[in-house]
């Protein structure tokens, strides 16, 4: 007989919070347990593992909608994995993207702390750069720069 687990030793296997794992049931990415006579969930190996790769998943930045293709595509062994690498290219695109834009973010913070002169916060460059200007106007520091 497989060993039957209870949420809360499924939950400390996996580090996934109890009110986690029973989202990703009613979501259907998690398949519903047995139940005991006393109505408790007992989860087997098998749960262990879907959920194991859906944590995995997630922490690498997979939406869950991308998740639930890649466990359907898994749960066919014999199946070509073009699919599963489809999905992991178009994720990687959106990774790449996302690193640009905080390259962006990081390059405007550089730029308004590099014309911050460490005065008073009433000529503080920073606060300038955050303020808005005029309606339809770039800010305060971008218009006047000192």
């Amino acid at each position: 007989m497989p060993r039957q687990m209870t949420i809360g030793t499924l939950s400390r296997e996996t580090d996934t919070k109890v009110e986690t794992i029973r989202f990703y049931e009613k979501s259907g990415l998690l398949p519903a347990p047995d139940r005991t006579e006393g109505n408790y969930r007992t989860y087997e190996p098998s749960h262990l593992r879907r959920l194991s790769f859906i944590r995995r998943a997630r922490g690498l930045g997979f939406p869950l909608e991308a998740i639930r293709t890649l466990l359907n595509l898994s749960d066919d062994r014999s199946r070509s994995c073009e699919a599963v690498d489809r999905i992991a290219k178009d994720h990687l695109v959106q990774v790449e993207q996302k690193l640009a834009d905080l390259n962006a973010l990081r390059a405007e913070l550089d730029r308004m702390i590099s014309l911050c002169s460490c005065g008073t916060v009433a000529d503080c460059r920073i606060i300038d750069t955050l303020l808005p200007g005029p309606a339809g106007s770039p800010s305060r520091a971008t218009e006047n720069p000192r």
